[in-house]
């Protein structure tokens, strides 16, 4: 069985927010599947999708500090400037970390470990609400 979802995240600010509960929420459609995959991409090119650390918020924090760093706004090797100086950086932020994650579905929930969150890392200065497509496949 496929079924597809489209939802749109409300404005964020920048930074690393978790939201598998929104998503939870939104689908309702996972608990039908006995055994299946979750596949969320995010249509954009300034935002990114991962997995990792959802108890912590100094995780949140800390990728947010780290991205930073690697990729500062108003390097002078940036050509690609044309929303602004964090435009680029945003994009290798996005880039870096991918447009998707795939998370197991057993017994009608998310297989994800105990410590596992899913997060959008919002890269813009300045936001707009974001557009996920699920995917769900399984039976």
């Amino acid at each position: 069985m496929w079924q597809q979802i489209e939802l749109e995240l409300p404005s964020m600010p920048r930074g690393f927010h978790l939201i598998t509960e929104h998503i939870i929420r939104q689908c309702p459609e996972i608990k039908k599947y006995k055994v299946g995959l979750m596949h969320v991409f995010i249509k954009h090119t300034s935002a990114s999708l991962t997995i990792n650390e959802n108890a912590d918020p100094d995780v949140r924090h800390d990728l947010e500090s780290y991205l930073h760093a690697i990729t500062p706004e108003d390097a002078p090797y940036f050509k690609h400037m044309d929303e602004g100086s964090d435009d680029m950086p945003a994009h290798i932020k996005a880039s870096l970390l991918g447009s998707s994650v795939t998370i197991p579905i057993t017994h009608g929930a998310l297989n994800l470990g105990l410590w596992q969150g899913i997060y959008l890392g919002e890269h813009r200065n300045v936001s707009h609400g974001r557009q996920l497509v699920i995917t769900l496949n399984g039976e």
